[in-house]
């Protein structure tokens, strides 16, 4: 194992060696160089991005108010407009636990790796190698699959646009398909060869995302039918027929949680980040507020003009929001107009999503954590990106896209995956620290810390997404045809015997996990 970690290690010197002319443009502080250094790793890329870029790269990832409207169906069905509303705020709270438990160890070790690192640091000495390398592991299909359910949104909100303006279209999933892989190949041309720009492009995104919340909120208070408040906040509703609106409730609780989702996205671009250690936290911290905010507003206007649930749902657009939005405006070009919005974010979504997923693809294979992991962890000379990793999420997205040629519940269900393996790589990261914290042992330094606070927080995040993990396991009703059924349960246990044997075959001998390069650096 000492061998191994000796040619990783000599490796990552010959990298530093070789790019040694390109030191300074990294444009890093010193509190930047000393956390590489601790951490044993070496700065291979620029680092372009400031507090705005990387708070407008966050805030468009989570998107927290258009994936609302995105996925709003699941839980009007489950749970109706009052446990849509009720559940929301609760995840809001919790989620914010754990986004501030994220920050905190994103603050002690700000790098591209995120969970899988910090376990590696903060689990118990027996359990940091196999653990590090399950959450390297679900971590990377997370978001490999994020980049795919991005894309696959942006390309069929165009086909419910598609819907609206031709009453002769006849849907069909493989037009979706073509989109969605048209969607993957201009996003791939922002994170190739528009890669150093991508500061700029996310802030510029930005400000459509506030903009455009308020394009739309302006026309659906002034046009849009009021609904009854009493209905509205006491109403729940049970179309999955579980036999109880409180079940029925829980199991829509994936809507707020898919539109609260992807925090740490700023944390895989901690090594494109200029003094991560602080910007990181205020990032991670803010867009969870200020995400969280323009949610609420926005859900409780869509609730309030939602107008006939029966007839929002049974939509041939096959998303509520185009509905409501045609029903509020009475006009095509008007509805068309403010879905577009939606649109661009989706796009920009895939964007994000693609950058976040190669840079963790990257960091997990600079470990040995993948197979070919020599391949997957260089870096382009002449773009400073990695390239090779954001090849193989271009194939990989262009590849997952045709699963819905066969049937879009099928690859609904297989991405819905991608929120299992999120959530519980979150869940561990976040238990590692925590059990640190109550047996009373050192933490790392970090410019932010939540002290005594800190248990309580754990606590509450840990019950949390134990319970947002459990459901996301339930199909959408209580009598599940072999279409409907989810089968992300199938494929993730799947998953995981998959890494387990590759693990046991080859990983276990070379994957040693990111602690032993800081405990060799020190």
């Amino acid at each position: 194992m000492n061998k191994s970690i000796d040619a990783v290690t000599s490796n990552h010197d010959a990298v530093a060696d070789s790019s040694s002319d390109l030191l300074d443009e990294k444009r890093g502080t010193v509190k930047d160089t000393e956390d590489m250094k601790r951490m044993g790793k070496q700065q291979l890329f620029r680092r372009n991005f400031g507090f705005l870029s990387i708070f407008g790269f966050a805030m468009i990832l989570m998107s927290t108010w258009q994936a609302l409207l995105g996925v709003a169906a699941f839980g009007l069905g489950n749970g109706g407009t009052a446990g849509l509303i009720y559940l929301y705020i609760i995840v809001v709270i919790f989620f914010g636990m754990v986004n501030i438990s994220m920050a905190e160890m994103a603050s002690m070790a700000p790098t591209a790796g995120g969970q899988y690192h910090w376990i590696s640091e903060f689990a118990p000495r027996s359990y940091q190698k196999g653990l590090s390398f399950l959450v390297g592991w679900l971590c990377s299909l997370g978001w490999q699959s994020g980049v795919s359910i991005g894309c696959f949104l942006a390309a069929t909100e165009i086909q419910g646009l598609i819907v609206l303006n031709n009453d002769d279209y006849v849907y069909e999933r493989w037009h979706g398909t073509l989109l969605t892989i048209a969607v993957v190949l201009f996003v791939a041309f922002f994170n190739t060869f528009l890669a150093q720009h991508l500061p700029l492009v996310e802030g510029l995104v930005l400000c459509l995302h506030l903009g455009g919340f308020i394009c739309i909120l302006v026309p659906l208070w002034v046009l849009g039918p009021r609904g009854d408040s009493h209905e509205i906040w006491t109403t729940f509703s049970d179309e999955g027929g579980w036999g109880s609106t409180g079940l029925a409730t829980l199991v829509g609780i994936i809507t707020p949680v898919t539109a609260f989702l992807g925090a740490d996205a700023a944390v895989h671009m901690s090594e494109e980040l200029k003094d991560a250690s602080k910007t990181l936290p205020r990032v991670m911290i803010s867009t969870s507020v200020v995400n969280g905010a323009l949610g609420f507003v926005m859900l409780i206007t869509f609730c309030y003009t939602l107008g006939d649930l029966e007839e929002v749902l049974s939509t041939p657009t096959g998303y509520p929001f185009i509905q409501v939005f045609y029903n509020a405006t009475g006009s095509k070009g008007g509805a068309t107009a403010m879905s577009c919005i939606l649109v661009v974010s989706a796009i920009a979504n895939g964007m994000t999503n693609m950058a976040t997923a190669s840079r963790q693809l990257f960091a997990f294979a600079r470990d040995g954590g993948v197979p070919c992991h020599k391949w997957f962890a260089s870096v382009s000379p002449r773009l400073q990106i990695p390239m090779n990793a954001i090849l193989f999420t271009i194939s990989f997205s262009v590849l997952f896209s045709l699963v819905n040629i066969g049937s879009t519940v099928a690859f609904n269900q297989i991405l819905s995956l991608g929120l299992a393996s999120l959530l519980s790589s979150y869940f561990i990261s976040i238990f590692c620290l925590f059990l640190r914290r109550l047996r009373g042992q050192t933490l790392l330094p970090s410019a932010f810390s939540l002290g005594k606070f800190g248990i309580p927080i754990n606590i509450g995040s840990l019950a949390f997404l134990a319970l947002a993990f459990t459901m996301s396991f339930f199909p959408g009703g209580s009598n599940p045809t072999v279409e409907s059924m989810n089968w992300s349960s199938l494929a993730f246990g799947g998953t995981l015997i998959l890494g387990g044997i590759y693990y046991v075959g080859w990983a276990r001998h070379h994957y040693v996990g990111p602690v032993e390069y800081v405990r060799k650096s020190d």
